[in-house]
C-alpha cells in the first residue's frame, strides 16, 4: 500500500502539499493539485482515516448501538440511519449489544477509540450521567433515557390503548396481553395502555398479562400456556410484532384459528408482519422516519447547526390486516 511520502515523491511536491490536497485545507495551485491527484490515482493511495480524523478532529463516522439485531425492527431502523448518514457523507458502525451491560461498555470504548463523531443508541442500561461522560453528541431512539438527551420515541401508551380498544370493537370479550420485559420502559408503557382499556372489565384478570420477553420462542410458550389455562381468551395484544407472530403459531398449535377463534394484534409495523400467515394487524411505528430523524438530528448536533427541537414523541398508526 502506497504511503503519503511516495505520493509526494511521485508528484514532485512536499508531504505537506499532498496533505493540503487530501484535506482540501490551504492553497494549492491547480497545476500542482492535478499532479498530486494523478499521483494518488496512479499509486492507488488510500488516506489513513484515523490519522485524518486526528488532524481534522472529525472522522465522518457515527456509531449505532442496538440491543437485538435478530428483531427485524432494528435492522429496519439501521437501514434508515445508514441511508440518511450516507447521503450526508457519514459512515455508520453498527453494534449489537444483546442487552449485555459489559458488551455495551466494550462497544462504547471501541467506538470512542475510533474517534466517532456521535452516537445513536437504543439502550435499557445507559444512564444520562454515562452519556454525558462520552463527550460526543448522542441521540437515543425507541427508549427514553432522559429528557435532557435528544430522543425520538413513539406514543407507546396510546398505542397500547389503540390496540386493545380495536380488539374490543371487533367483538373480543376476553383480551390478553403478551408483555415485553419489565426493564424496558416502552414495554411497560404499552402494557399500561392495555390495562387502561381493560381494568374495569368484569372478566379482566392480572393473569391475562404474561411475559413474552419481546422474543418469538418465549411468546409461543407463553401463549400456549395462557390459552391452555384460559381457553376463553379470544383476543391477544402482543407488545411487539415478533411476539404476535409467535402467538399466531401457538394458536395454530392448539388447533385454533386466527382470527376466527383468537384475534391477534402486534406493535411495531415491521415488514415481516405482512409476510405472516395470516397477515398481522399491528400498531405501526414510523420506523424508517425514526431512523432518518435520528441520523439528521445527530449530524446537525455534530456540525453544530441550530437545533429547534430535541425531543420527539411520534404518533403510531393502526394497520388492519387478516389476523383480526
Amino acid at each position: 500500500m502506497a504511503t503519503i511520502k511516495e505520493v509526494a515523491k511521485e508528484a514532485g511536491v512536499s508531504v505537506a502539499t499532498v496533505s493540503r490536497v487530501i484535506n482540501n485545507n490551504g492553497y494549492v495551485n491547480d497545476e500542482t493539485r492535478k499532479r498530486v491527484e494523478k499521483a494518488i490515482q496512479s499509486l492507488n493511495y488510500q488516506p489513513n482515516d484515523v490519522a485524518r480524523s486526528l488532524f481534522k478532529k472529525q472522522s465522518q463516522t457515527i456509531g449505532l448501538m442496538v440491543p437485538d439485531i435478530m428483531n427485524p425492527f432494528f435492522p429496519e431502523l439501521a437501514r434508515a440511519v445508514e441511508d440518511t448518514a450516507s447521503k450526508l457523507g457519514y459512515t455508520v458502525i453498527l453494534c449489537n449489544t444483546d442487552e449485555d451491560i459489559e458488551k455495551e461498555q466494550m462497544y462504547l470504548n471501541t467506538l470512542l477509540r475510533k474517534y466517532i463523531d456521535g452516537l445513536i443508541v437504543v439502550s435499557n442500561t445507559l444512564t444520562a450521567k454515562q452519556i454525558k461522560r462520552l463527550n460526543v453528541p448522542v441521540v437515543t431512539v425507541d427508549r427514553e433515557i432522559s429528557k435532557d438527551i435528544p430522543t425520538i420515541i413513539v406514543q407507546n401508551t396510546a398505542g397500547g390503548r389503540m390496540a386493545t380498544r380495536y380488539l374490543k370493537e371487533i367483538g373480543c370479550e376476553r383480551i390478553a396481553h403478551l408483555k415485553g420485559p419489565d426493564h424496558i420502559r416502552n414495554a411497560n408503557e404499552r402494557c399500561c395502555g392495555y390495562k387502561e382499556e381493560v381494568h374495569n372489565e368484569p372478566w379482566f384478570k392480572e393473569d391475562y398479562i404474561i411475559e413474552g420477553h419481546y422474543e418469538m420462542e418465549s411468546a409461543i410458550k407463553a401463549t400456549y400456556q395462557l390459552l391452555t389455562r384460559y381457553p376463553d381468551i379470544d383476543g391477544i395484544f402482543a407488545g411487539n410484532d415478533i411476539m404476535a407472530i409467535g402467538a399466531i403459531k401457538a394458536v395454530h398449535q392448539l388447533g385454533k384459528k386466527v382470527p376466527d377463534d383468537v384475534a391477534v394484534i402486534g406493535f411495531d409495523g415491521i415488514a415481516l408482519a405482512k409476510a405472516a400467515t395470516p397477515e398481522l394487524t399491528t400498531i405501526a411505528q414510523p420506523i424508517y422516519e425514526m431512523g432518518r430523524m435520528a441520523a439528521n438530528l445527530l449530524i446537525d448536533l455534530i456540525e453544530k447547526k441550530k437545533i429547534e427541537k430535541t425531543f420527539y414523541n411520534l404518533e403510531v398508526e393502526l394497520v388492519k390486516r387478516q389476523s383480526t
